[in-house]
């Protein structure tokens, strides 16, 4: 008996400590290493934000992504330190690597809100957490003292911008206040370490994003099924949320864009506030968030269930100049920029500018007025290292769009895409109708 107490007791701090599908403890660890190792024998400091409010609890607490990405920890509150081992000098011991969770003191009233946490003094707490060290966060000022010496030490955090905040500022601040501790670190800025290592995804996260795409498919075609004239753009987006939310979805990875007609031109349009009118085409720019991770897919739907001559004429542009993107991929080559030899986007942009022509008879290349795609992970538009070419492991878009507003006519086509262990590029949404006669097909429920 004493033992299924303590099994169950175990499994609910395991499930009220993440209560998202996480990945094995080893892989969070593994990342860690790999950042202490990019640090030239400086610490790394992180602090989580703190619990929400306002209208930041509208889909309860969301973790810092880069705190997430090293830690796999979900609640608020927390700052964990990684200090890479370092060799003994003349004025120095050695020091083994050293990795600590510091966690929050248990408050038994704020539990009876917001439900049972983990104690730092739970025997356990090194288990559940895959950290080597858990400790109440009161004790981190002591081991910043214990682990680094008093000269030349090097702190890299999450350093906010020119008139900026970041997750950490709060608690470097209490740092700083603490007798001028830490006034003798040499700061540097960690997220282009951790920009650089989030660029590759394991196949962990791409097993996230995955599911954040399937779930999102299934929300993609449910609006395609519902889409008719007279329907709100705010009935639809409450669909994709509803089907995306019944499978597994926390959130919505962006706020989604349903579009019609006029709005289908406005590329960040999210007031999802008109009543869609016969003859419009939509832009439905949704995905939701799974565990973290991000989707993100656009599909472009006449309201009548059947594309004008114009208006597939335009989505046939599109449509071709995706396919010439990703046609023309070369895994360790092609890239998302504008300006490269080997321009993913100069593909699909050329192709726009060579087929069809506006009202007045010019080009459509000017109605081309984004990027070509963007890294995705834990955030929709991903950090990345944009100096190297897409290669295994990176996750992205191919979205290009012609916006036309003198026609009331906006077409995006955006599909999401990884490149697999052995370069190839494998399209997460291809499950989705791409031509328009699928669309057409998909919509009267064939």
């Amino acid at each position: 008996m004493k033992g299924s107490l303590i099994f169950f007791v175990f499994a609910l701090l395991v499930s009220t400590a993440f209560g998202l599908d996480r990945q094995a403890n080893a892989d969070y660890h593994a990342r860690r290493e790999a950042l202490s190792k990019k640090t030239d024998g400086g610490a790394v400091l992180l602090f989580a934000p703190l619990e929400a409010d306002g209208p930041n609890a509208l889909y309860g607490f969301r973790q810092d992504d880069n705190f997430f990405y090293l830690s796999g920890w979900a609640e608020p509150g927390a700052a964990l330190l990684i200090a890479p081992a370092t060799a003994a000098s003349d004025k120095t011991p050695a020091r083994p690597y050293t990795e600590t969770l510091f966690l929050p003191a248990n408050n038994q009233i704020q539990e009876k809100w917001t439900g049972p946490q983990l104690s730092p003094q739970n025997p356990e707490a090194s288990k559940i957490t895959g950290f080597d060290h858990v400790e109440v966060i009161d004790k981190l000022r002591d081991e910043l003292v214990r682990l680094l010496p008093a000269e030349r030490s090097t702190l890299y955090s999450d350093l906010p911008g020119y008139r900026q905040t970041s997750p950490s500022t709060n608690g470097l601040d209490w740092l700083r206040r603490a007798n001028g501790f830490i006034g003798f670190a040499s700061f540097r800025d960690v997220k282009p370490l951790l920009s650089s290592l989030r660029t590759y995804k394991d196949s962990g996260e791409i097993e996230r994003i995955r599911k954040a795409t399937d779930a999102s498919i299934a929300a993609q075609l449910a609006a395609m099924r519902a889409m008719k004239p007279g329907v709100t753009e705010r009935e639809i987006s409450a669909l994709l949320e509803y089907e995306w939310g019944k499978r597994g979805c926390e959130r919505p990875s962006y706020s989604p864009i349903v579009g019609s007609g006029f709005n289908s031109t406005v590329l960040h349009y999210s007031d999802d506030s008109s009543t869609v009118q016969a003859g419009d085409v939509v832009v439905i720019d949704a995905a939701g968030e799974y565990s973290m991770y991000a989707s993100d897919i656009t599909r472009t739907l006449p309201a009548n269930g059947k594309f004008t001559a114009r208006q597939r004429e335009i989505y046939d542009i599109v449509l071709g100049a995706a396919e010439a993107a990703i046609g023309a991929f070369q895994s360790g080559k092609s890239t998302l920029k504008r300006d490269s030899p080997n321009s993913l986007f100069q593909v699909a942009y050329d192709y726009i500018n060579t087929h069809g022509k506006d009202l007045h008879g010019e080009p459509l290349g000017k109605y081309f007025i984004h990027g070509l795609g963007h890294y995705v992970g834990l955030a929709v538009h991903d950090v990345n290292d944009d100096s190297v070419a897409l290669g295994p492991g990176v996750v992205f878009t191919i979205e290009p769009g012609v916006y036309i507003p003198e026609e009331k006519l906006g077409v995006r086509i955006e599909d999401l895409l990884y490149v697999d262990s052995a370069g190839k590029l494998i399209n997460l949404t291809a499950p989705l109708p791409h031509t328009a006669e699928d669309v057409e097909r998909t919509m009267s429920g064939k």
